[in-house]
Protein backbone atom coordinates (compact mmCIF):
# COMPACT_ATOMS: atom_id res chain seq x y z
CA UNK A 1 0.00 0.00 0.00
CA UNK A 2 1.26 3.78 -0.35
CA UNK A 3 1.71 6.14 2.31
CA UNK A 4 -1.49 7.60 1.23
CA UNK A 5 -4.67 5.99 0.28
CA UNK A 6 -4.73 8.78 -2.16
CA UNK A 7 -1.79 9.20 -3.73
CA UNK A 8 -2.51 11.39 -6.58
CA UNK A 9 -3.40 14.45 -4.87
CA UNK A 10 -0.64 14.25 -2.27
CA UNK A 11 2.01 14.05 -5.53
CA UNK A 12 0.27 16.55 -7.20
CA UNK A 13 0.39 19.03 -3.96
CA UNK A 14 4.18 18.10 -3.46
CA UNK A 15 4.98 18.96 -6.74
CA UNK A 16 5.69 15.66 -8.43
CA UNK A 17 4.28 13.77 -11.65
CA UNK A 18 1.40 11.96 -11.87
CA UNK A 19 1.30 8.73 -14.00
CA UNK A 20 -2.12 6.68 -15.58
CA UNK A 21 -2.22 3.95 -17.22
CA UNK A 22 -5.11 3.76 -19.73
CA UNK A 23 -7.67 0.76 -19.29
CA UNK A 24 -9.57 -0.13 -22.32
CA UNK A 25 -10.97 -3.61 -22.11
CA UNK A 26 -13.10 -4.77 -19.40
CA UNK A 27 -10.24 -7.43 -18.63
CA UNK A 28 -9.62 -7.49 -14.65
CA UNK A 29 -6.28 -9.23 -14.42
CA UNK A 30 -5.08 -6.54 -16.74
CA UNK A 31 -6.16 -3.81 -14.36
CA UNK A 32 -4.93 -5.44 -11.54
CA UNK A 33 -1.46 -6.05 -13.10
CA UNK A 34 -1.47 -2.38 -14.18
CA UNK A 35 -2.14 -1.53 -10.86
CA UNK A 36 1.01 -3.42 -9.40
CA UNK A 37 3.21 -1.50 -12.13
CA UNK A 38 3.94 1.95 -10.57
CA UNK A 39 1.19 3.76 -11.92
CA UNK A 40 0.03 6.06 -9.93
CA UNK A 41 -3.25 5.68 -11.28
CA UNK A 42 -5.72 3.83 -13.54
CA UNK A 43 -7.40 5.82 -16.11
CA UNK A 44 -10.84 3.55 -17.08
CA UNK A 45 -12.03 4.72 -20.14
CA UNK A 46 -15.62 4.57 -20.55
CA UNK A 47 -16.10 7.41 -23.05
CA UNK A 48 -14.22 5.31 -25.87
CA UNK A 49 -13.98 1.79 -24.95
CA UNK A 50 -16.38 -0.94 -24.09
CA UNK A 51 -15.87 -0.73 -20.82
CA UNK A 52 -19.21 -0.93 -18.42
CA UNK A 53 -20.20 0.04 -14.88
CA UNK A 54 -20.40 -3.32 -13.81
CA UNK A 55 -16.91 -3.92 -15.39
CA UNK A 56 -15.46 -0.67 -13.45
CA UNK A 57 -16.42 -2.60 -9.93
CA UNK A 58 -14.81 -5.30 -10.86
CA UNK A 59 -11.99 -3.39 -11.65
CA UNK A 60 -12.60 -1.54 -8.45
CA UNK A 61 -12.98 -4.72 -6.14
CA UNK A 62 -9.60 -6.36 -7.80
CA UNK A 63 -7.37 -3.54 -7.46
CA UNK A 64 -8.55 -3.21 -3.64
CA UNK A 65 -5.14 -2.60 -1.42
CA UNK A 66 -2.88 -2.07 -4.63
CA UNK A 67 -0.57 1.42 -5.11
CA UNK A 68 -2.83 2.51 -8.13
CA UNK A 69 -5.93 4.48 -7.43
CA UNK A 70 -9.22 4.18 -9.95
CA UNK A 71 -10.47 6.73 -11.95
CA UNK A 72 -12.88 6.80 -14.73
CA UNK A 73 -13.59 9.03 -17.56
CA UNK A 74 -17.04 9.36 -17.62
CA UNK A 75 -19.09 9.54 -21.53
CA UNK A 76 -20.45 13.11 -20.98
CA UNK A 77 -20.57 15.83 -18.18
CA UNK A 78 -23.56 15.17 -16.30
CA UNK A 79 -24.48 14.40 -12.82
CA UNK A 80 -25.62 11.12 -12.97
CA UNK A 81 -22.71 9.70 -15.26
CA UNK A 82 -19.92 11.05 -12.57
CA UNK A 83 -22.68 9.59 -9.36
CA UNK A 84 -22.84 6.30 -10.78
CA UNK A 85 -18.89 6.07 -11.38
CA UNK A 86 -18.32 7.19 -7.74
CA UNK A 87 -20.95 5.08 -6.20
CA UNK A 88 -18.57 2.00 -7.51
CA UNK A 89 -15.90 3.75 -5.52
CA UNK A 90 -13.59 5.41 -7.93
CA UNK A 91 -11.49 8.29 -6.19
CA UNK A 92 -11.52 9.96 -9.43
CA UNK A 93 -13.71 11.35 -12.19
CA UNK A 94 -12.22 12.87 -15.63
CA UNK A 95 -14.78 14.80 -17.42
CA UNK A 96 -14.85 15.21 -21.24
CA UNK A 97 -15.88 18.18 -23.60
CA UNK A 98 -15.57 21.02 -20.56
CA UNK A 99 -16.00 23.72 -22.80
CA UNK A 100 -18.28 26.20 -20.90
CA UNK A 101 -17.82 27.24 -17.35
CA UNK A 102 -21.34 25.66 -16.58
CA UNK A 103 -19.93 22.24 -17.53
CA UNK A 104 -17.06 22.74 -15.10
CA UNK A 105 -19.25 23.75 -12.13
CA UNK A 106 -21.19 20.99 -12.97
CA UNK A 107 -18.47 18.58 -12.65
CA UNK A 108 -17.34 20.29 -9.58
CA UNK A 109 -20.74 19.68 -7.80
CA UNK A 110 -21.16 16.30 -9.01
CA UNK A 111 -17.93 14.89 -7.04
CA UNK A 112 -19.37 16.66 -3.96
CA UNK A 113 -21.93 16.34 -1.70
CA UNK A 114 -24.28 19.68 -0.64
CA UNK A 115 -23.78 21.78 0.59
CA UNK A 116 -20.85 22.29 -1.51
CA UNK A 117 -22.09 19.97 -4.69
CA UNK A 118 -24.86 18.12 -6.02
CA UNK A 119 -23.71 14.16 -5.26
CA UNK A 120 -26.68 12.26 -3.89
CA UNK A 121 -26.15 9.59 -1.36
CA UNK A 122 -26.60 6.59 -1.50
CA UNK A 123 -22.48 5.36 -1.71
CA UNK A 124 -22.95 2.08 -0.03
CA UNK A 125 -20.74 -0.02 -2.37
CA UNK A 126 -18.20 2.64 -2.20
CA UNK A 127 -17.69 2.92 1.60
CA UNK A 128 -17.27 -0.71 1.23
CA UNK A 129 -14.08 -0.96 -0.74
CA UNK A 130 -12.89 3.03 0.15
CA UNK A 131 -9.61 3.04 1.27
CA UNK A 132 -9.74 5.07 4.00
CA UNK A 133 -11.94 4.21 7.37
CA UNK A 134 -14.26 6.33 9.31
CA UNK A 135 -16.97 8.36 7.27
CA UNK A 136 -17.12 8.08 3.50
CA UNK A 137 -18.80 11.03 2.90
CA UNK A 138 -16.30 13.37 4.44
CA UNK A 139 -13.29 11.70 3.23
CA UNK A 140 -14.99 11.49 -0.28
CA UNK A 141 -15.50 15.37 -0.38
CA UNK A 142 -11.83 15.62 0.59
CA UNK A 143 -10.13 13.05 -1.85
CA UNK A 144 -12.00 12.86 -4.62
CA UNK A 145 -9.83 14.41 -7.69
CA UNK A 146 -12.19 16.01 -10.30
CA UNK A 147 -10.76 16.92 -13.34
CA UNK A 148 -12.03 18.63 -16.64
CA UNK A 149 -10.88 17.65 -20.09
CA UNK A 150 -10.56 21.06 -22.16
CA UNK A 151 -10.55 19.78 -25.66
CA UNK A 152 -12.77 21.99 -27.85
CA UNK A 153 -11.57 26.11 -29.26
CA UNK A 154 -14.80 27.07 -28.09
CA UNK A 155 -13.54 26.18 -24.40
CA UNK A 156 -10.31 28.49 -24.94
CA UNK A 157 -12.07 31.20 -25.71
CA UNK A 158 -13.79 30.82 -21.54
CA UNK A 159 -10.36 29.36 -20.16
CA UNK A 160 -9.86 31.98 -17.34
CA UNK A 161 -13.76 31.05 -16.58
CA UNK A 162 -13.87 27.81 -16.45
CA UNK A 163 -10.16 27.13 -14.47
CA UNK A 164 -11.32 29.39 -11.63
CA UNK A 165 -13.88 27.14 -11.17
CA UNK A 166 -14.17 25.74 -7.32
CA UNK A 167 -13.95 22.20 -6.80
CA UNK A 168 -11.82 20.89 -9.63
CA UNK A 169 -8.85 19.56 -9.14
CA UNK A 170 -6.72 19.40 -13.03
CA UNK A 171 -7.42 20.80 -16.13
CA UNK A 172 -6.40 18.47 -18.73
CA UNK A 173 -5.79 19.30 -22.01
CA UNK A 174 -7.00 16.85 -24.95
CA UNK A 175 -4.58 17.29 -27.47
CA UNK A 176 -6.19 15.65 -30.60
CA UNK A 177 -9.64 16.84 -29.94
CA UNK A 178 -8.72 20.25 -29.60
CA UNK A 179 -6.73 20.17 -33.07
CA UNK A 180 -9.65 18.37 -34.56
CA UNK A 181 -11.50 21.33 -33.11
CA UNK A 182 -9.53 23.77 -34.64
CA UNK A 183 -9.61 22.11 -38.28
CA UNK A 184 -6.04 20.67 -37.75
CA UNK A 185 -7.25 16.99 -38.20
CA UNK A 186 -4.86 15.97 -35.23
CA UNK A 187 -1.93 17.98 -35.89
CA UNK A 188 -0.23 19.17 -32.64
CA UNK A 189 2.99 20.76 -34.13
CA UNK A 190 0.73 23.69 -35.57
CA UNK A 191 1.07 27.27 -34.31
CA UNK A 192 -2.26 28.13 -33.74
CA UNK A 193 -2.49 24.48 -31.31
CA UNK A 194 0.73 25.46 -29.50
CA UNK A 195 -0.63 29.32 -28.99
CA UNK A 196 -3.94 27.54 -27.36
CA UNK A 197 -1.94 25.20 -25.17
CA UNK A 198 -0.29 27.72 -23.79
CA UNK A 199 -3.31 29.95 -23.14
CA UNK A 200 -5.02 27.14 -21.21
CA UNK A 201 -1.97 26.28 -19.56
CA UNK A 202 -1.27 29.95 -18.23
CA UNK A 203 -5.16 30.08 -17.07
CA UNK A 204 -4.80 26.83 -14.82
CA UNK A 205 -1.73 28.44 -13.26
CA UNK A 206 -3.18 31.52 -12.64
CA UNK A 207 -6.08 29.64 -10.98
CA UNK A 208 -3.92 27.11 -8.86
CA UNK A 209 -4.99 24.16 -10.84
CA UNK A 210 -2.58 21.42 -11.70
CA UNK A 211 -2.54 20.60 -15.56
CA UNK A 212 -2.55 17.26 -17.40
CA UNK A 213 -1.95 15.85 -20.61
CA UNK A 214 -1.40 12.32 -22.49
CA UNK A 215 2.20 11.83 -22.46
CA UNK A 216 3.49 8.09 -24.97
CA UNK A 217 7.17 8.61 -23.92
CA UNK A 218 9.33 9.70 -21.20
CA UNK A 219 10.76 12.32 -23.45
CA UNK A 220 7.36 13.92 -23.96
CA UNK A 221 6.91 13.22 -20.27
CA UNK A 222 10.09 15.51 -19.54
CA UNK A 223 9.24 18.19 -22.06
CA UNK A 224 5.76 19.04 -20.59
CA UNK A 225 7.20 18.98 -17.38
CA UNK A 226 9.18 21.98 -18.20
CA UNK A 227 5.63 23.54 -19.48
CA UNK A 228 4.36 23.05 -15.74
CA UNK A 229 2.11 19.75 -16.56
CA UNK A 230 2.26 17.32 -13.86
CA UNK A 231 -0.53 14.85 -14.53
CA UNK A 232 -0.29 12.57 -17.48
CA UNK A 233 -2.54 9.85 -19.36
CA UNK A 234 0.33 7.30 -20.53
CA UNK A 235 -1.14 4.77 -23.29
CA UNK A 236 -3.37 1.73 -23.00
CA UNK A 237 -3.14 -1.79 -22.22
CA UNK A 238 -3.46 -2.70 -25.70
CA UNK A 239 -0.72 0.07 -26.72
CA UNK A 240 1.65 -1.35 -24.25
CA UNK A 241 1.01 -4.71 -24.87
CA UNK A 242 1.85 -4.14 -28.49
CA UNK A 243 5.19 -2.07 -28.09
CA UNK A 244 6.59 -4.97 -25.43
CA UNK A 245 5.71 -7.41 -28.46
CA UNK A 246 7.44 -4.96 -31.39
CA UNK A 247 10.70 -5.17 -28.77
CA UNK A 248 10.61 -8.50 -28.83
CA UNK A 249 9.95 -9.43 -32.33
CA UNK A 250 10.96 -6.48 -34.44
CA UNK A 251 14.99 -7.70 -33.70
CA UNK A 252 14.02 -11.11 -34.49
CA UNK A 253 12.52 -10.73 -37.73
CA UNK A 254 15.46 -8.40 -39.14
CA UNK A 255 17.45 -11.25 -37.51
CA UNK A 256 15.64 -13.62 -39.32
CA UNK A 257 15.66 -11.55 -42.77
CA UNK A 258 19.60 -11.40 -42.50
CA UNK A 259 20.00 -14.80 -41.96
CA UNK A 260 17.71 -15.56 -45.22
CA UNK A 261 20.06 -13.20 -47.11
CA UNK A 262 23.22 -15.34 -46.39
CA UNK A 263 21.75 -18.31 -46.53
CA UNK A 264 23.59 -20.44 -49.35
CA UNK A 265 21.26 -21.61 -52.07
Amino acid sequence: MPATPFPVLARLRAGQPVFAATVTTPSVESAAVLANLGFHFLWVEMEHSPVTLESLRTIVLATRGLPAQVFARVPVNELWTAKRVLDQGVSGVIFPFTTTPELAKRAAQACHYPPAGLRGCGANAAARTWPEPGNYYDSADASVTTICVVEEAAAVEQIDDIAATSGIDVIFIGAWDLSFSMGLRGEQGAPAHRAAIERIAAAAKRHGKFLGRPASSPEQVREYMEQGFLLFQCPTEIDLMTRGARALLDPLDAQDDSAHLKAPY
